[in-house]
């Protein structure tokens, strides 16, 4: 692993928030708010508050403060499917649609300029690396694999 892996990884984050924070500020939204409507914007298939807590890394007060602070301005709704009463899904509101239109260009714009210079053909390795890290990292995580190589279970 490279040595300044770490630090491109905190700019990269810095930088990204650099370039959505002007988003939230026009909408009059905090950054976890602006992260969740995003969040599921881009990922439809994860729409529980336990889906953006464990997938974007987000603390679970900061989701449910912002959750409810999103339905109680009309930009998010709660419901239920198939009569499961304990799974709450979020769906996002039309009153949602600027916002994340905004700020899926301001993602857009961040990710050209991560990627500028690179051809196709490395993006797509990149692209496959990351899915490949990403596997370890759950592999890891779920205690089947240690970084020693041993199972962390007795």
């Amino acid at each position: 692993m490279p040595s300044d892996f770490w630090d491109h990884l905190a700019l990269a984050r810095r930088l990204y928030c650099q370039a959505v924070e002007p988003v939230a500020q026009r909408c009059g939204l905090t950054r976890a708010e602006l992260d969740i409507l995003l969040f599921l914007a881009n990922n439809p298939s994860y729409d529980t508050a336990a889906d953006i807590i464990c997938r974007r890394g987000l603390a679970k007060s900061h989701v449910s403060t912002s959750v409810h602070t999103l339905e109680a301005r009309g930009w998010l709704s709660r419901n239920f499917r198939g009569g499961n009463r304990k799974s709450i899904h979020l769906t996002l509101t039309p009153l949602a649609a600027a916002a994340v239109e905004e700020g899926r260009r301001a993602q857009a714009r961040f990710f050209q300029g991560l990627t500028q210079g690179l051809h196709p053909e490395q993006l797509a390795i990149m692209e496959r690396c990351f899915a490949q890290v990403g596997e370890n990292l759950r592999r890891l995580s779920s205690g089947t694999d240690t970084f020693k190589g041993e199972s962390t279970e007795k």
